[in-house]
């Protein structure tokens, strides 16, 4: 312990015996060095942040040091170099050259829906499809945007196929059929009526209506579907019904003869037909329900009505609001006088322009 002391004693006095023989300058230099590093710890927070300014005193002030001193100071030689190689960069810092501009962002919004919409389309599939449109982009750039946007390539993204895909692609070669049945006013006797929807465009057939609907009566209702569409029953490859027990054997295979398919929905899933349930839920709703029904005569008298403004005026909002088969072409805005038809005794009304 004791020789401990005599060496720190020893040491302090060497270092006094130093700062004798130093120059006053050299003093004022440390302590000026010295209190500047004090400033700028007391601004640590969490670690101590030099400005310019205080890296301008630094490196001005730190050479004036004796060699011992300099290399425990705050700023090291390291870092002075540091600055000054930074310094440099600055000051040559050339301007940013990018290589091909960024796609534009309605290139992008066209790249995500063709992906998303077309799951089998690859890069080069969709650049070509851009290209139709004006669009020149290079299949390195669909990549880029699908990537950014992940969605993956196509052999991924196309792994199956969706009920609403098959659904909807399946849409032009469906019809649809099903049978309602209406009570009567007075004599309470129940009316079935058997309709066909054409599922892709919506258009129904009102095939007839029956307080018996038998076997026979469904299948000669069938064959004269097939007389009304004439050759564009070709066009048809399945119809869906449910197992009801007026569906017959008869009745299949007019259809089998046509060539179309018939589609049994499962027991007991009126949703698996649900084209069909839809219009008669809607068919209810807008007349059947609002109207007291006399006899047969007359419940076939309104159906048919009906069907004509279902087909020709009603807007259908799987058609884009736009009906099965317009009677009128849309009118072109700026008229003034609009006229009023009312159907059913305005149950239901129907608005059209009048010419000037």
């Amino acid at each position: 312990m004791a020789l401990r002391l005599l060496y720190l004693i020893f040491v302090r006095l060497g270092d006094w015996l130093v700062l004798l023989g130093r120059s006053s300058a050299a003093k004022d230099v440390e302590l000026l060095v010295l209190r500047h590093e004090v400033a700028v710890l007391h601004r640590t927070n969490p670690r101590p942040r030099l400005r310019w300014a205080d890296r301008a005193v630094l490196t001005g002030s730190v050479h004036r040091l004796p060699r011992l001193l300099r290399e425990h100071r705050l700023v090291t030689p390291g870092t002075i170099l540091r600055w000054h190689r930074r310094l440099v960069a600055m000051k040559w810092t050339y301007p940013n050259r990018t290589g091909r501009p960024p796609a534009d962002d309605t290139v992008v919004a066209l790249i995500e829906r063709m992906a998303r919409e077309n799951t089998g389309w690859g890069y080069r599939r969709i650049q070509g499809e851009l290209l139709k449109l004006g669009h020149r982009v290079a299949a390195s750039t669909v990549r880029r945007v699908l990537k950014r946007l992940r969605i993956p390539p196509a052999p991924q993204r196309d792994t199956d196929t969706s009920w609403r895909r098959f659904l909807r692609a399946q849409a032009a070669s469906l019809l649809a059929c099903d049978f309602f049945h209406v009570d009567c006013a007075i004599t309470l006797k129940r009316v079935h009526v058997f309709f066909v929807m054409e599922v892709a465009t919506r258009y129904v057939h009102i095939l007839g209506t029956t307080t018996n609907p038998d076997g026979a009566w469904t299948a000669q209702q069938a064959r004269n579907l097939l007389m009304d569409l004439g050759d564009r029953a070709d066009g048809f490859r399945f119809l869906i019904r449910d197992r009801a027990g007026q569906f017959t054997a008869s009745f299949d295979a007019v259809f089998s003869g046509a060539g179309i398919q018939v589609v049994k929905i499962p027991p007991r899933c009126p949703r698996a037909n649900a084209h069909a349930e839809r219009f008669v839920g809607t068919v209810r709703r807008e007349v059947t329900d609002r109207l007291l029904i006399i006899h047969e005569h007359h419940l076939r008298t309104v159906l048919d009505r009906y069907a004509t403004h279902y087909n020709h005026r009603r807007p259908h909002r799987a058609l884009q609001l736009a009906s099965p088969r317009p009677d009128p072409p849309t009118a072109e805005p700026g008229y003034t006088s609009i006229r009023r038809r009312p159907v059913l005794g305005g149950l239901i009304n129907e608005y059209e322009p009048t010419a000037a």
